[in-house]
């Protein structure tokens, strides 16, 4: 019986090792522009959230910019509220541990689902459901903001009940700094430039402020937001954004503690760990931290992942020692099959959206030779910009050995 045990250890870990795999493998096949590895051929109302998210990405780098902007359209309608939960699922994963349910985006993941739409669409000159994917952005990241304080407040209030866990939080805090709301500066930034193309100089004010706001190093969102605060249209300009490496990953690890009526124990949950840094291009600054913005929300989720793992174990191993210590000749069985329980329902849920960027940058230089030829962009595009008095934005997607470049000629 205990090989029985042991064999369901080695199962469990190499389920978690699986789904670390696999999204590695995701992460090695996109920095090789092996793309078409990716999408599968069911429709997109089969396929689980963490596909659906991938399989769009793979779309939008293969240039199905609208195939890939229905299968992020699909997303959003089966996840209208991001941050609501339910006691089947909160049950489920008490029961089974996290990976039993389907993947629950991070609040994160919902703003580059516009992020990448913005971009599909620009692509197809559809300036008019642009504008409406980033209105509907905008009054997200306002609702998102709300909750994410409401859940910090919710984890405050569960850990102060929770000694054992609040003391052994607090030998592992982050050294990450949260930015003060959950945002996306890439997103408000290309939103700003889309209005101040467009000549809505009010609207593009208010989100070159938010932006600037939270990149308040950045010159070039500062240029743009200094043109629309005096309703001026953009002329010959060319707006690059680059995005390098790839956001945290996270694997399955071990916490432990020590309960007094039952003894040490330990159960899992997730932890993060970081891919290498990048650089930026020549002439480039960093318009999102995609680290900072992960870990803003992961170490509240984290929180409250923990909270819920402990409830679990508590309960588990409740289990455990009522059968090892009952007095019926079935109770070494019983206790035996309670632990292959725990182990086999006690795994943290280590997915993630693997094909997002690490960093992105941006440059924003004006379209005339002098300009052009001061500025070094070979480790940037490869295509030529011409002068011709059009504004352009162009997607960049660097890795080691390939980049992948879309240039949109703005209206």
């Amino acid at each position: 019986m205990r090989r029985l045990v042991y064999i369901c250890f080695i199962l469990l870990f190499g389920c978690a090792q699986t789904m670390q795999s696999r999204l590695n493998n995701i992460q090695n096949n996109f920095a090789n522009g092996n793309y078409e590895l990716q999408k599968s051929d069911e429709p997109n109302t089969e396929k689980n959230n963490l596909d659906l998210l991938i399989d769009a990405t793979a779309l939008f780098h293969d240039n199905k910019f609208k195939e890939s902007d229905n299968a992020f359209e699909e997303f959003n309608n089966r996840n209208i509220n991001e941050t609501s939960t339910s006691i089947a699922r909160e049950t489920s994963t008490l029961l089974f541990g996290g990976n039993v349910n389907s993947y629950k985006p991070y609040m994160m993941d919902s703003l580059f689902v516009s992020y990448y739409q913005i971009w599909d669409l620009l692509a197809l000159h559809d300036w008019t459901n642009a504008r409406v994917v980033i209105n509907q952005s905008y009054l997200r990241q306002q609702k998102m903001s709300q909750e994410y304080k409401k859940m910090i407040e919710q984890n405050k209030s569960e850990l102060s009940q929770n000694n054992e866990i609040k003391s052994a939080l607090d030998k592992n805090k982050s050294d990450w700094a949260a930015f003060t709301d959950i945002m996306n500066p890439a997103l408000m930034y290309l939103s700003g430039i889309y209005f101040l193309n467009d000549g809505d100089f009010a609207t593009a004010e208010t989100y070159l402020k938010r932006a600037n706001g939270m990149m308040p190093n950045n010159e070039f969102i500062k240029t743009d937001l200094k043109l629309a605060q005096s309703k001026i249209k953009p002329k010959n300009i060319t707006w690059i954004f680059t995005e390098s490496g790839f956001a945290p990953r996270l694997r399955e690890n071990n916490f432990g503690i020590f309960l007094p009526s039952i003894g040490w124990t330990e159960f899992s949950i997730s932890e993060p760990y970081f891919n290498d840094a990048t650089s930026a291009p020549n002439g480039a600054q960093l318009l999102a931290n995609v680290d900072k913005m992960f870990m803003t929300e992961y170490n509240e989720y984290r929180i409250n992942e923990i909270l819920r793992a402990y409830a679990s174990m508590v309960s588990k191993s409740a289990l455990q020692a009522t059968a090892y210590h009952s007095h019926s000749n079935s109770g070494t069985m019983l206790g035996i099959l309670s632990t292959v329980y725990t182990i086999a329902s006690s795994n943290a849920d280590v997915r993630t959206w693997a094909t997002l960027p690490k960093n992105i940058y941006v440059q924003r230089i004006e379209n005339n030779k002098t300009n052009l030829n001061n500025m070094d962009l070979n480790d940037t595009i490869k295509s030529e910009i011409k002068s011709d008095n059009k504004n352009n934005l162009i997607y960049v997607r660097k890795h080691e050995n390939i980049t992948d470049e879309k240039i949109i000629k703005l209206k």
